[in-house]
Parts: C-alpha cells; sequence; structure tokens
C-alpha cells in the first residue's frame, strides 16, 4: 500500500526558521514584538480593520470579546449548536447561556432566518460562525442586531482570507476572531487574531489583553509608566509563534491559490457524483468569496458516512467527520439551549465528512481520492 494521505499537514514557509532564531538572538521571545507587530499590520492591511491583537488562540480571541462586549451572568448569547466548543465557552465562562439555533443545510452556517424568534429581553450578542470560511448571511444578521442593540461577534476561525460582499469575514460584525490552529490555512501551532471594527473599543482591548494595565500605551512613549488599571489577563503569543506565522503571511496568496485550485479539482472530480445523486458537494453562496479552509461532502446519512470514512481509512486515506452539535453534548445541555427545532443541525452533522485538505497536497492525490469515493460509490 501507499502512503497514508494525510488528512492535515501544518503549513510551513521556508523562512520560518530564519525569522525564529533572529527572535532568539535578538533574545525577545515573549508577546508584542517585532514579528507579532508585522503580523498584525499584515492582517489590518488585508482585512482593513481597524485593529488587529494576535492571541494566542481563537479561544482567548472570542474570550477576549466577550469582555469588551461587557457579557455578564444570565446574558444570552444566540449561536449555532454546529460550531467548535470554544465558540460557547467564551461566553458560558462569563455566567452567559448559549442560545442554539438551527443551522441552513447549504453551508452548515447559522440560519439567518431563525435568529430573530430567538431574541428575548436577555439576549446580548449573535455569534455567526462562518463554517468552512463560507460566510453567514451578513446583511441579514447585521439587521436584525441593529434593531435589538445586539452586540455582533463573528467566529471567523477559518475565515481568513474569505469575504462576503467585498468585506473581509471578522470585519463586519463588531468584533472578528482568527485562528492560526495548525489545521488552519495559516497557521502559528496554537494562535490566533482579535479584529477590532471600532476604534473605540481598541484601548480597552490592549489593557484587557495586557493582564488589565495600560503596558502598551508605555511602549508607545505615550505614558512615562504603566499600572493596573483594569481587570484582564494575558493573551500575548510568543514572538517565535508569530515568526512562524509571518513567513507564511509573506506568502499568503500562493497559499489561498494553491488551496483554491485543489478545492476546485475535488469539486470538478466529485461534481458528477452529486449530479447522479450519490453525494452532495459544498455550496459558496453568491457574494461569499471563500479561501477553500476545507472539503467536505455529504453522504445519505451516518451509517453510510461510517462506512466512507472506513473504506476510505481501507484505502489509505484519512478522512473525518466533524463536530457533534453542542446542543447534544452533556455540557451544552448543561449551559445553554436549543431554540426551536432542530431541523438540519444533527441530521447534516450526521452526514458530512472532510476530506483531506492542505497546503502542499498534490494533485495527483486529490485524483486519488476522488478515483477512491466514485469506487466507494460503485461508479
Amino acid at each position: 500500500m501507499s502512503e497514508m494521505i494525510k488528512f492535515n499537514v501544518p503549513p510551513y514557509a521556508e523562512k520560518a526558521m530564519d525569522y525564529i532564531v533572529e527572535c532568539v538572538k535578538n533574545q525577545k521571545i515573549c508577546g508584542d514584538g517585532a514579528y507579532t507587530k508585522k503580523c498584525s499590520e499584515w492582517i489590518e492591511k488585508q482585512t482593513g480593520t481597524a485593529k488587529c491583537l494576535l492571541t494566542t488562540s481563537c479561544t482567548h480571541a472570542t474570550e477576549l470579546a466577550a469582555l469588551l462586549a461587557d457579557i455578564k451572568p444570565g446574558d444570552e448569547i444566540i449561536m449555532p449548536a454546529y460550531t467548535f466548543v470554544s465558540t460557547a465557552d467564551a461566553f458560558v465562562l462569563r455566567g452567559a447561556v448559549p442560545v442554539f439555533v438551527d443551522i441552513r443545510p447549504d453551508t452548515m452556517n447559522l440560519d439567518e432566518k431563525r435568529i430573530e424568534d430567538a431574541v428575548t429581553e436577555r439576549t446580548r450578542a449573535i455569534v455567526p460562525v462562518h463554517y468552512a470560511g463560507i460566510a453567514c448571511e451578513m446583511d441579514a444578521i447585521m439587521e436584525i442586531a441593529d434593531r435589538h442593540g445586539l452586540v455582533v461577534i463573528e467566529d471567523a476561525a477559518q475565515g481568513i482570507m474569505s469575504s462576503y460582499k467585498g468585506k473581509a469575514l471578522g470585519t463586519i460584525g463588531d468584533f472578528g476572531c482568527f485562528s492560526f490552529h495548525e489545521t488552519k490555512n495559516y497557521s502559528m501551532g496554537e494562535g490566533g487574531a482579535l479584529l477590532i471594527r471600532d476604534q473605540k473599543n481598541v484601548e480597552n482591548a490592549e489593557i484587557i489583553r495586557e493582564k488589565g494595565t495600560n503596558r502598551s500605551k508605555f511602549f508607545r512613549g505615550q505614558i512615562d509608566k504603566y499600572t493596573w488599571v483594569n481587570y484582564g489577563s494575558s493573551y500575548l503569543p510568543s514572538d517565535m509563534n508569530a515568526a512562524y506565522l509571518y513567513a507564511q503571511l509573506e506568502i499568503a496568496d500562493q497559499i489561498n491559490r494553491s488551496r483554491l485550485a485543489l478545492w476546485d479539482r475535488y469539486y470538478k472530480n466529485l461534481e458528477p457524483l452529486q449530479k447522479a445523486g450519490k453525494l452532495e458537494l459544498p455550496v459558496v453562496p453568491e457574494g461569499c468569496v471563500h479561501n477553500a479552509h476545507m472539503f467536505y461532502v455529504k453522504t445519505a446519512d451516518l451509517k453510510e458516512r461510517t462506512d466512507f470514512i472506513d473504506y476510505l481509512k481501507g484505502k489509505g486515506i484519512m478522512s473525518v467527520f466533524h463536530y457533534i452539535p453542542l446542543h447534544t453534548a452533556p455540557a451544552g445541555k448543561r449551559f445553554g439551549r436549543f431554540h426551536g427545532e432542530d431541523r438540519y443541525t444533527t441530521k447534516e452533522s450526521e452526514r458530512l465528512a472532510r476530506l483531506p485538505m492542505y497546503y502542499g497536497l498534490k494533485e495527483e492525490q486529490v485524483d486519488q481520492i476522488c478515483e477512491t469515493i466514485a469506487a466507494f460509490y460503485g461508479e
């Protein structure tokens, strides 16, 4: 048997080791060093956000957003149940209640038509999750938020380099959160970023991120000493992590083009199976530009998906399913609630299987995967 085709291989750019060594030689490996600043500036320029603050994870970026939004115990936060636990954890830690609503079966995103019915006098925020780097229907979500005075925190963990009607994901709501985990398009191992739309929130964000101190102003020479001024924590990643990331950001377009070419190849190869009614492929709505974060297929049901994944594994191809809906998990039942009918969240989650997708995956490997899938369906 040929070597196993892995599900994911973390992205790597050749200059990364040189940049990490430079950090060590300069004896500046803690947070907010030269490479942290370079990464933040790159993201600000790329997305147009007022401010980007690099964090230790997307989880911490979301926690930081919850603090900036002044989320309090008893507040209700509307979000999909089809998401990673961090989306809910950031608000549960504040004593808030995740209110899960159903997803759209086409994009696996929060169904904008189900949001308003879930709004109560306790609702404080909406958290749209841009699944697979494909945007939620943000015009409708922002309109609902404006009408009810709600904060919008975009979980754009998978969304860097994606856009909605020309606007970068993570920049449309009040706050946006990126992930640079090793499974993402661009990685620093563990890491994330908080995008801040409005300049008025920047100073408080810097304070909370710097353990509740005004240390950022001190480093800019705006004050002659810094002190403890508010609550906070340490959300700063090591500059060595940022150095690893920055090498990829320098070739971000190259990585993006490569991934999109692989995504398109998957789609073209598998489209006959979709037309034959054997499986379903991802949907990219008009106005959405995606980043090829993942390629998934949908099987008929849970049993077929289990057989599908086992078959691919037996042929040397790693395929995985994704989230177990949060409202069905023990903590989801304890801390949150599902509003309305679960028409699609559980049903669609049980059908979805993710295929290998990473920078460096070869075209012939994609062809092999697609041929194996065709064989599974007897084509």
